[in-house]
């Protein structure tokens, strides 16, 4: 599985943006995750969709509210839709498939490159 994201770049606070992470490969794991790392800080977890029996996503409490995960199957693609960005939002995004575990951990198999995003004040 190859994992392709972009989207990022610079944005003023209170600015959207939408990242994108386009999935190839043998048959594309039914769960994807974000996650970002900013300077010096571990990486953290940010939103995560599963399916196909139904459609289930779950966000970071920092992004609950502002930040939507989806997908588009027939482009096998997860999007990253981000609104009211924040400064502290500045990271290094990752897309992820397939989890060891739980979603929330960064233990996935597969990663995409990342995609910046820097938020300015």
């Amino acid at each position: 599985v190859q994992l392709q994201a972009c989207g990022g770049g610079l944005v003023q606070a209170g600015g959207s943006l939408r990242l994108s992470c386009a999935a190839s490969g043998r048959n594309v794991s039914s769960v994807m995750g974000w996650f970002r790392q900013a300077p010096g800080k571990e990486r953290e977890f940010v939103a995560a969709i599963t399916w196909p029996k139904g459609v289930a996503t779950s966000y970071a409490d920092s992004v609950k509210g502002r930040f939507t995960i989806s997908k588009d199957n027939a482009k096998n693609t997860v999007y990253l839709g981000m609104n009211s960005l924040k400064p502290e939002d500045t990271a290094v995004y990752f897309c992820a498939a397939e989890p060891r575990g739980s979603v929330y951990n960064a233990a996935y198999n597969y990663w995409g490159q990342g995609t910046l995003v820097t938020v300015s004040s």
